[in-house]
């Protein structure tokens, strides 16, 4: 724990509605859910307006739509997220070359590496209220909530106290008065899980966390665990903020619109997505040790089962029969609908096969093509991007049977009209702008 404020924690406002909320004028001020938009969908982020109808990251889209029925429901935009997370983080590291991006949308900065004239709080005070403004310009008027204190995990805390749009600089020295009151589950490592078992031994709150003994909070969750919630109890923390954080696994998941049945169709679809990720590893001279499947049943339980080799491997082949294997010890009997392929354990080297035991033509052969099932009819996605013709630009407002309905606006003018058009309309067409289509040209994008 440092002596000042100096730790910066930056986290945009509902990230991904509020970017859907700037670019499109009539959802300004309404409640917006994106995420997946169908039966099997999860909410990814929701509008402050539809939070107040209990919607939240991480609940199914189902009960979402029960709760806020007339909330817009979108897919989703990545590239216009990418873009604006680009501007925040380039905005980020001119300020400090000691920035750490958690996700799209949050991220520590170093301040003792910010060209400051002290660390004093009215200093950290003033800088933190700079940087504020500076992202709303560069975001075209996205807010950010942004906490400073001693350490990463005071300045996170500090980042959700004043929620949307706000600052809270922690002084030195009041880090455990603040701490003691909160809920045990402000303290990162505590999910539902572990907090069930601390609430089991009677311990709710920061303060009776600190309360407890070293040697009973390793009994209760584990030597490694119950040493680091001894510590951030007494809101010690000395984790430095790491500009480049290393990669630990690259994986490739997905979900479908109909459970999957069939073992061999599920096998083929592990098989590709083995070959997405070897091509990743490839692309990046890495490879991996430890093989991992995710599979999501049909009633949501997830599973996942995982194998260790002898040495890294980038090789499509051997990632892909050992997914095949790990699948065969699951009974999938009643439905998937997520499937995903991962590899961990990863090193910037191969092993060499010292004994040329290994063919190469089947290490490298390509899985053959499979389909998953799709839904009987095209579907525009809720939100996407489209240009007409003649009427410009504009996005999905909804589509079915057969007929495919736009809202023509942009961030840059007033909320537009409405029209709907077959779904195979010749003169409406998907829009991306250009940095993104040729960012699709290179290939998938890296998550």
């Amino acid at each position: 724990m440092r002596a000042q404020a100096s730790v910066l924690h930056l986290d945009l406002d509902a990230f991904f509605a509020a970017v859907e909320q700037r670019d499109k004028p009539s959802l300004r001020g309404k409640p917006v859910v994106v995420g997946g938009v169908g039966g099997r969908g999860v909410v990814a982020t929701a509008s402050y307006e539809a939070r107040k109808y209990g919607v939240r990251s991480a609940m199914s889209t189902r009960e979402a739509r029960s709760r806020c029925p007339h909330a817009a429901f979108l897919s989703g935009r990545f590239h216009a997220y990418r873009a604006s997370s680009n501007a925040v983080m380039g905005l980020l590291r001119s300020v400090s070359p000691l920035v750490e991006p958690l996700s799209l949308d949050e991220a520590f900065v170093d301040l003792e590496r910010a060209d400051l004239p002290d660390l004093e709080l009215p200093t950290l005070t003033a800088f933190a209220e700079h940087l504020r403004a500076r992202v709303a310009e560069v975001t075209d008027g996205l807010t950010a909530s942004v906490g400073l204190g001693s350490s990463k995990f005071i300045a996170k805390v500090a980042s959700e106290l004043d929620k949307p749009d706000g600052l809270t600089v922690v002084a030195p020295g009041t880090e455990v008065e603040l701490l003691r009151p909160m809920h045990v589950s402000v303290i990162p490592g505590v999910g539902p899980a572990t907090a069930e078992r601390l609430r089991r031994a009677g311990i709710h709150t920061v303060a009776d966390l600190e309360s407890v003994g070293l040697e009973e909070l390793v009994r209760l969750v584990g030597k490694a665990h119950g040493t680091g919630l001894w510590h951030l109890a007494r809101a010690d923390d000395d984790r430095p903020v790491l500009a480049e954080r290393e990669t630990k696994s690259v994986s490739v998941e997905g979900t479908y619109e109909t459970d999957l049945t069939d073992r061999k169709l599920m096998e083929g679809l592990l098989a590709r997505q083995a070959g997405e990720v070897a091509a990743r590893l490839r692309k990046h001279g890495l490879s991996g040790r430890t093989v991992t499947i995710k599979v999501r049943l049909h009633d949501f339980t997830t599973l996942s089962r995982s194998s260790t080799l002898a040495s890294p491997t980038d090789a499509t082949a051997t990632i892909a029969r050992l997914a095949r294997a790990l699948l065969a010890d699951l009974d999938t009997s009643g439905g998937v609908r997520l499937l995903g392929v991962g590899v961990s354990g990863l090193a910037d080297w191969i092993q060499d096969d010292l004994f040329g035991e290994s063919d190469p033509e089947v290490v490298e052969q390509e899985p053959e093509p499979v389909q998953a099932p799709t839904s009987r009819h095209p579907t525009w996605a809720p939100g996407a991007d489209v240009v007409h013709a003649d009427l410009g630009r504009g996005w999905v407002w909804g589509s079915g049977r057969g007929v495919v309905t736009v809202r023509f606006e942009t961030a840059e003018t007033p909320a537009g009209p409405v029209r709907s058009f077959p779904i195979d309309d010749p003169d409406l067409a998907p829009w991306l702008p250009a940095e993104a289509e040729n960012s699709l040209a290179e290939g998938v994008e890296e998550t």
